[in-house]
């Protein structure tokens, strides 16, 4: 065999109906109908259906094929009869009439699940076998975006005039917010490298060095607990430095950049840039927090003006905020404020019901 493939299984089309192709793939699904067998191949970018002569030898042969073998299958290719047309695929118009099919790759054991279903799988046995879990549409799908989104990400940066530097990965240790990841030295026994948590001190190095806009897509590594968004080791940011410049600057020029890719990536409604500025003294008035979810429609009020006039002690030349809530709360939901006040060192928590309509 001179080649494994000629074209991917998602290339074929009816501008090929005719002509002699060679393709490479798994075995997806296999269909036997007694005097003629079925198979879906199946590679990165699509599947195609191939389709055995009515000779017996070649039946038996195909029919017994184990699921998931790497096969190359040599062939025709021809127009879908009508009944057997697939709309859900691209190739869905065609298929291919076998000639000739290699097994590349004989699967000689059972497997351990089953690729492409919605049933759950656990975790341990997924990461045994991580060359077929990766098989999985979702998980394919789930790094091409990846690739594209960095890509995107890089694609932007270089435009407005940065420079991609890889920085170390092996280094001292520095204070950050979390835990080193320590690697023992095999030259100098008894010491260790870190793993940075960011390339703070390298970026900041190229500044003063003289390189006006840095960019990277950088690993962090952080000796903590994993989270439902990554594990330890496999969080990645885009890193940015920039020379001379003021905060408007560096907004300036970040966000278009996240703007456009959740603009390309994301069905979510996107905010136009410039985004809201919100500063910080109000934040922690309004919000509570310097990272607020703006969907939430709570926001702490200051009635302190208010409530001067009340014959309420607690409440008399007191700063006072509430929020206000919709009527229908239960009163469990209240005992689990009162709770959550008191556990952040709150003395307490008052729950005020007006009888009259006040425009706040």
């Amino acid at each position: 065999m001179k080649e494994y493939r000629t074209c991917t299984c998602n290339d074929i089309s009816l501008d090929e109906v005719g002509k002699k192709v060679r393709i490479a793939g798994f075995v997806q699904t296999i269909r036997d109908f007694g005097g003629l067998v079925f198979l879906d191949i199946r590679d990165m970018y699509g599947i195609t259906q191939v389709v055995t002569s009515s000779d017996e030898k070649d039946v038996d042969f195909a029919s017994h094929i184990p699921l998931e073998s790497c096969v190359s299958v040599y062939g025709e290719v021809r127009k879908r009869d009508e009944e057997t047309v697939n709309p859900k695929l691209k190739t869905g118009l065609v298929e291919i009439r076998i000639e000739d099919i290699t097994i590349l790759n004989k699967r000689t054991k059972n497997l351990p699940f089953e690729i492409n279903t919605n049933q759950d799988i656990r975790e341990d046995l997924r990461l045994q076998y991580r060359f077929l879990d990766l098989r999985n549409d979702r998980l394919k799908n789930n790094l091409i975006l990846r690739a594209k989104v960095i890509q995107f990400l890089r694609t932007q940066m270089i435009e407005q005039g940065f420079l991609e530097v890889q920085t170390p990965i092996l280094t001292s240790s520095s204070p950050e917010g979390a835990r080193d990841y320590l690697v023992p030295s095999r030259l100098h026994p008894g010491k260790f490298y870190a793993l940075p948590q960011a390339p703070q001190q390298f970026k900041q190095l190229l500044m003063v060095s003289g390189i006006d806009k840095y960019f990277q897509i950088a690993p962090c590594f952080r000796d903590e607990d994993a989270r439902a968004d990554r594990a330890p080791g496999e969080f990645y940011q885009l890193d940015m430095e920039m020379a001379f410049s003021t905060q408007e600057d560096v907004f300036a020029a970040i966000e278009p950049v996240m703007y456009n890719t959740f603009k390309k990536f994301s069905n979510k409604k996107i905010v136009e840039y410039p985004f809201p500025r919100i500063p910080y003294k109000e934040s922690m008035l309004k919000y509570g927090t310097d990272k607020p979810d703006l969907r939430n429609p709570l926001v702490i009020i200051d009635l302190s003006d208010f409530f001067q006039k009340c014959t309420f002690k607690p409440f008399i030349n007191r700063t006072v905020r509430a929020i206000k809530v919709e009527e229908h709360l239960s009163k469990g939901f209240h005992e689990k404020m009162l709770d959550y006040a008191i556990s952040i060192g709150m003395g307490g928590l008052r729950i005020f019901r007006s009888t009259r309509r006040f425009k706040f």
